[in-house]
């Protein structure tokens, strides 16, 4: 198995050594391995590998969730975790290996499990601090992001201010044990 941790610690620099575009996603990547998200999800998936594998799975999970924080719209644009990037976020797997974890692996019957280990990986981070204080405000942030497509075909698509068609979205997430469980 290949050691996927990584590279270095992230820090703040003005000397332009090893900048890098996107590094915040470093940080969203190395929450996932410390809040147990990727060894869980990769226990959760153990089953469904023959042999010993390349990637955990769990890192491959961790990986296409900071990719979806960073916008990514497709497995594609994971691709922002690798090229010049390595040196920061380590290894990634190809986007075949991303695809198979998606189409193979987390099925019906994986799909509970993966879920658990969600909630695990998200009870942690509120222990950790990460929660609103008990009986305190809950502020809720709204956004709105551009879905595309190819063409106005689609049912309600319509034209975008960048001069192409899709969808508007406003999206709103809650990460309350109590609620999304």
């Amino acid at each position: 198995m290949k050691n996927i941790a990584v590279g270095s610690r992230v820090k703040v620099s003005a000397d332009g050594y090893g900048v890098v575009s996107h590094a915040g996603m470093a940080m969203v990547r190395e929450l996932a391995d410390r809040s147990g998200l990727s060894a869980q999800v990769t226990a959760a998936l153990a089953d469904t590998y023959r042999g010993p594998w390349v990637y955990a799975p769990g890192e491959v999970f961790a990986d296409l969730a900071a990719a979806v924080a960073d916008g990514a719209d497709c497995i594609d644009a994971v691709g922002q975790l690798c090229g010049d990037r390595e040196h920061v976020l380590g290894a990634k797997a190809s986007t075949t290996t991303m695809w198979r974890l998606i189409d193979e692996r987390i099925d019906a019957s994986h799909l509970p499990r993966v879920r658990a280990a969600r909630a695990a990986a998200r009870a942690a981070a509120w222990a950790a601090g990460a929660a609103p204080a008990p009986g305190g405000w809950l502020h809720i942030d709204i956004d709105a992001t551009l879905v595309l497509d190819h063409s106005d075909n689609k049912e309600k698509a319509g034209a975008t201010w960048k001069k192409t068609y899709g969808h508007h979205p406003l999206l709103a997430f809650v990460d309350r044990p109590e609620i999304a469980g």
